[in-house]
């Protein structure tokens, strides 16, 4: 069958922009193509010039052309003007089609079927980041649309973490999240040069947070995810303030003085009336190559928590390095575990595992 533009157009319905997660007819981003015979000449404005996935956007054109049986498949790119620009903002500020990416300044991100699970710990370096990262790209692996915040504001370390070097798109004043493994994701880190410290008070922190809770365009999520900054300062009692119906789990290692600490975080959640789900123990053990277990930090840390807040352990995850990869590998990631990786399956359990807890305590409320 000869190629048309409808054909064309109908094929390039299935080709999304990366950051806007909507297609690229419905966003109007097609200028203009040009058939000569099998081969194809497709224009396709951006929405700011230089875009960080442009590669990715001309990939993914060229394949949903290939599949139809174009030959030669050539893409160019424009930019959009800033009349066009003001008007995609437009849409992504308007809330009238949920189908859409949509941002309100008058409510949280997602819509009321949007679970909310912060992150936090007693203290610092017992890896509460590492877990948050990794619970978060298990629901993505679980077909979940994923948001996270790092609301640790002055110790941001999810974007190099999740192995993520670019910045924001802003279109005139609407912010688009990074996407990175099936996850959008927002960070102070995305605005600070050079790892610059953050000299930052409380009224200041509270405001960014609203940025980033009102002010991004997350569009429609299943799942956001808050990673807390460590103990029960300003931002982790801004967070229980503003979003009273989020859900939290609290990281620890299995040392008597993390779990000690940890427990005050814990309290703050239950006090602020959040519900806690339960306590994810990190650096639990060592697995030997002879298949003993060495426990580095001692033993039984997450579990007395546990029974101090009156929850559950949910999780106690090795110690281990992810898989090695090449840095310059597109999937590289200092700290993401593989499926495959002994840790990779503990968290993909512990992501299974909270999931069913939420929704069984949703369909009670429901009932």
């Amino acid at each position: 069958m000869a190629l048309s533009d409808e054909k064309i157009l109908e094929a390039l319905r299935t080709v999304y922009d990366p950051e806007i997660h909507e297609n690229i007819v419905a966003l109007d981003m097609v200028e203009a193509i040009d058939i000569r015979g099998k081969d194809v000449d497709v224009k396709v404005k951006l929405t700011i010039s230089g875009c960080p996935l442009q590669h990715t956007l001309e990939d993914d054109v060229k394949r949903a052309l290939s599949d139809i049986g174009a030959g030669t498949v050539t893409v160019r790119f424009s930019t959009m003007t800033e009349e066009e620009r003001e008007k995609l903002a437009a849409r992504l500020r308007s809330n009238s089609d949920t189908h859409h990416v949509s941002l309100n300044p008058n409510r949280l991100p997602g819509d009321e079927h949007t679970v909310f699970l912060a992150v936090s710990s007693g203290k610092g370096g017992v890896g509460k980041s590492t877990v948050t990262t990794n619970l978060a790209v298990n629901f993505a692996r679980m077909g979940l649309h994923v948001g996270l915040i790092d609301a640790d504001i002055y110790g941001f370390s999810v974007p190099d973490m999740m192995g993520i070097e670019q910045r924001p798109t802003v279109i005139n004043d609407v912010i688009l999240p990074v996407p990175r493994f099936g996850v959008k994701v927002m960070s102070m880190g995305f605005f600070v040069n050079d790892n610059s410290p953050v000299i930052w008070r409380g009224p200041m922190l509270g405001k960014m947070l609203d940025t980033f809770l009102r002010e991004v365009s997350w569009g429609p999520l299943d799942v956001m995810l808050l990673d807390l900054p460590p103990g029960t300062g300003d931002v982790a009692l801004d967070v229980h303030s503003k979003i009273p119906q989020s859900k939290e789990i609290i990281v620890t290692t299995p040392h008597a003085t993390a779990s000690f600490v940890a427990a005050r975080a814990g309290t703050m959640a239950l006090r602020t009336n959040h519900e806690l789900l339960g306590v994810v123990e990190n650096m639990s053990y060592y697995e030997c190559s002879s298949g003993e277990r060495g426990y580095v930090f001692g033993r039984g840390g997450g579990a007395r928590l546990a029974e101090v807040l009156g929850t559950e352990l949910l999780a106690e995850i090795p110690l281990g390095l992810p898989d090695e990869m090449d840095p310059d590998h597109p999937d590289f990631s200092p700290s993401i575990y593989a499926p495959s990786h002994p840790a990779g399956k503990v968290y993909a359990d512990l992501a299974q595992k909270i999931w069913n807890k939420v929704q069984t305590k949703q369909k009670t409320h429901s009932s």
